[in-house]
């Protein structure tokens, strides 16, 4: 059954119960309809059968534009509040993501809310591999129990038939248009935790899982840009084998070289050499490319090191987000960028003709009136033409060009084409009747959340044929001046103070003084969002200009994404410069899982996370045991110093200001301690055998370390010199060693980061074991340390290192130490 509340009942329920209206930002007629037939159903009051269509955000007629229907299968009556978490994360992360973030508004999006009996999908891997009774039957495979690496998450018997009704019988009527019209795109969110999803008109993604926002944009690059896997494999954990000797069909893959790109003006010949948006430099199937994707492991190149087509958590980069743009702006296979105006055909001389364009958030469309093939100077970007000021006659011709420049596309086909251009023209003859309509807003930016401090704010108004009605904008309850009677604000050009704001924007007729007035009112966020981060406890902190913090082999980061609005706020990080990345916590974790770095990543069901080494933080587990034959060369594991960024994005689009900071990985571990020293400590300190310790020691006196001993310290400090000879493992981490300091003869680890050495450091004859086989021979670790006199280093197994974090050094350097 379908339940049916009044608009009036449901706001007295909204009220009570603290559940937000849908969003405001569509026609006043279409509010009606919507609610009349849709309204928000308390989620107390759901039932199994009953199907509720919530309008998340509505910016314009359902014809012109892009449809999301988001469905959710296994929530439980009792679970619509978290179905509806699942989806504001899922979208807030969408909209995150460009060019999702710029064209936003050229969406509509329709929240399904269906009870299930069952709470949880069937076949689920991870959650019981059982068959469960959901409304639509989503499933990881077709009997239970499903394979334990199963991703694709499908509807199962009797699910496309019961999609197919509530599009039919619910969402069709909400939107005015046929169920089955070309610009609709359905997305089933599954209530389960585990990785999954496929693409289509009709996309899955799951609900739970920490990377389930990130699935459903790479299936909507599939089913909305066309886009195609940048995967080295078909199979997880297999390797897809060379491609054949011929070019891909895929807009970004090849297997030319740039050379040859440039030469035949093919391909993404227009961005080659240019910083990848997702990591790199943009290139083609070059001995420097990136070999690999649509499934094939070798023998194929794509434009960027990662993307959202090869991993998920990355940007799409330009040559994808180029394709993905002018799929959007054309309503998909429309081919067709949406304009309304005054009806083609004759105009009179003294008439009022207009247009409504789309509206991407953070750049206007060009409008350009011409007539007579003559551009019309000085009518600022306008929506309408008062055709009384241009002395027209008879038999003249008009014509207006809307054309969206934006720096997404560069390809002149696209730009110049019907997706991203129109174009409409009028003869000067019998004038438009006149008309009499209400004074107000049509359509205009949405008002459920605030608006961006760099966007640009439109609004739509009713038209009459032979005048123009008055708009005035207002910030903080001051006019603003010079904004020409425009529909759009560019919010970005305006000094905002810090915090929020309040924007109004008022319609009025001034040729009838008593027709009424309509009035919008924003709030404007003008207060950035952070990212703030909590880090696993270093061996050491080094100082440097940002946090350098000192670890061996790994390390956690916790990111809280915070705001002064409300909204769900998107963490992302970039390690090294390769790329945004979006910050989910860590795969097949709960929230609130800190995200892992380690020297080669964390395999996760055959997918690696968190790698430092080389190909980038996310690949293919297989990828890491690549050798000089393969592929992009040998995997070299991560150790070394790596620069970490991290910001957030608001529920509004602000893009915060990056904070970073600096870690040294190095290869080693901490041997266990036998005994351990603390506070002060009188006279010297002799260690002849075990694993002494000292932590947050005073030694009043020197350290002397005798054959076959081992000694680590942290934060000490040490009133005398520190000599071994012939020690086990030697390890030291900011403490401060006031006399000379001689380590020779070490069997297995010398490692000292961040100490200070104030009588000199000599270094020799220590043999350093590698503790990474793939990543080879290095020798004693010195790594941002401070020496207070002379250095030498002669004798060891092999150069002393710095791993990346330098050292500082007064006096002189000799031996294996040169050039550290």
């Amino acid at each position: 059954m379908i339940k049916r509340y009044s608009a009036l009942y449901s706001i007295v329920l909204s009220i009570l119960l603290l559940i937000p209206l849908p969003a405001i930002g569509y026609a006043a007629n279409e509010v009606e309809k919507v609610q009349s037939s849709t309204t928000q159903i308390v989620a107390q009051e759901l039932q199994l059968g009953d199907v509720n269509v919530v309008p998340l955000q509505v910016t314009g007629p359902a014809k012109d534009r892009l449809n999301l229907v988001i469905f959710g299968d296994g929530y439980t009556a009792n679970e619509m509040d978290k179905f509806q978490k699942d989806v504001e994360r899922n979208l807030n992360v969408q909209w995150s993501v460009e060019p999702f973030r710029s064209y936003r508004y050229y969406f509509n999006v329709y929240m399904v809310q269906t009870p299930s009996k069952d709470s949880g999908i069937s076949c689920d891997p991870d959650d019981g591999n059982v068959r469960r009774d959901t409304v639509f039957n989503l499933e990881f495979a077709t009997k239970c129990p499903a394979d334990k690496l199963a991703r694709g998450i499908t509807y199962g018997s009797g699910g496309t038939q019961a999609r197919t009704k509530i599009l039919n019988e619910n969402v069709a009527p909400a939107l005015g248009i046929p169920s089955s019209a070309q610009n609709i795109q359905t997305l089933a969110i599954a209530n389960t935790f585990t990785y999954g999803g496929i693409g289509g008109v009709h996309a899955t993604t799951s609900g739970g899982s920490p990377q389930g926002p990130l699935v459903s944009l790479h299936e909507l690059g599939h089913s909305l840009g066309n886009l195609q896997d940048e995967y080295a494999y078909y199979n997880r954990g297999v390797p897809g084998g060379p491609h054949p000797i011929s070019e891909p069909s895929s807009t970004h893959h090849t297997r030319i070289s740039s050379e040859q790109m440039i030469q035949n003006k093919s391909k993404w010949w227009r961005w080659l050499g240019e910083e990848s948006e997702s990591g790199g430099i943009i290139r083609a199937a070059d001995s420097n490319g990136y070999e690999s994707g649509v499934y094939y492991s070798s023998n194929v190149w794509r434009p960027s090191e990662h993307s959202m087509m090869r991993h998920t958590g990355f940007y799409f980069d330009q040559v994808s987000r180029e394709q993905m743009t002018q799929r959007i702006t054309g309503m998909r296979n429309a081919n067709l960028m949406p304009l309304n105006s005054t009806p083609v055909g004759e105009v009179g001389p003294k008439d009022v003709v207009w247009v409504e364009t789309m509206h991407p958030r953070f750049h206007m469309l060009d409008v350009t009136w011409e007539v007579n093939g003559k551009v019309v100077s000085d009518a600022h970007n306008s929506r309408f033409l008062k055709l009384a000021d241009l002395n027209l006659k008879t038999g003249d011709k008009l014509k207006v060009t809307v054309k969206d420049q934006t720096e997404f596309v560069r390809d002149p086909n696209y730009l110049n084409g019907p997706r991203m251009t129109q174009t409409r023209e009028w003869t000067i003859g019998k004038p438009l009747p006149n008309t009499m309509v209400d004074v107000k807003f049509t359509y205009h930016s949405v008002t459920d959340h605030a608006l961006a401090n760099n966007e640009v704010a439109f609004v739509e108004t009713t038209n009459p044929n032979d005048r123009v009605l008055e708009v005035t904008w207002e910030l903080n309850g001051k006019k603003i001046e010079g904004t020409n009677n425009s529909r759009l604000l560019d919010l970005g050009k305006l000094t905002l103070p810090n915090g929020a704001s309040k924007l109004k924007a008022t319609v009025t007729d001034p040729a009838i003084p008593n027709a009424g007035t309509d009035t919008i009112t924003w709030t404007v966020d003008n207060g950035l969002p952070t990212a703030p981060k909590s880090l696993s406890e270093p061996l050491t902190r080094l100082s440097d200009e940002v946090e350098h913090n000192v670890y061996f082999n790994e390390f956690d980061m916790l990111l809280k994404p915070q705001d002064d609005q409300p909204g769900y706020v998107v963490g992302e990080f970039r390690l090294n410069g390769d790329g945004w990345y979006n910050y989910f916590g860590f795969p097949e974790k709960p929230d609130g899982t800190p995200f892992k770095f380690t020297h080669s990543g964390t395999d996760v069901k055959e997918l690696t996370y968190g790698n430092l080494g080389t190909g980038g933080l996310s690949k293919a587990t297989f990828e890491q045991s690549y050798t000089e034959k393969d592929p992009g060369g040998p995997f070299v594991p991560g150790f070394g110093t790596h620069i970490v960024e991290h910001r957030a994005i608001d529920a509004t689009g602000n893009i915060g200001t990056a904070d970073k900071f600096k870690a040294t990985v190095l290869p080693g571990e901490l041997p266990t301690c036998t005994s351990t020293v603390t506070g002060s400590h009188n006279g010297g300190l002799v260690v002849s055998k075990g694993v002494t310790c000292l932590k947050e020691a005073n030694v009043r006196g020197g350290v002397i370390v005798h054959n076959g001993a081992s000694l680590v310290i942290f934060n000490s400090n040490i009133n005398g010199g520190l000599q071994s000879d012939k020690a086990s493992v030697i390890q030291v981490f900011g403490t401060t060693v006031n006399g000379q300091t001689e380590i020779s003869g070490t069997a297995s680890n010398v490692t000292l980061a961040g100490n200070k050495f104030n009588g000199g450091l000599t270094l020799s004859n220590n043999n350093q074991v590698s503790a990474n086989k793939q990543f080879g021979n290095y020798g004693p670790i010195l790594a941002g340390n401070h020496v207070n006199g002379k250095l030498s280093c002669n004798g060891n197994s092999t150069k002393v290192t710095d791993f990346g974090a330098s050292n500082s050094i007064s006096g002189s350097i000799s031996g294996q130490c040169k050039g550290m």
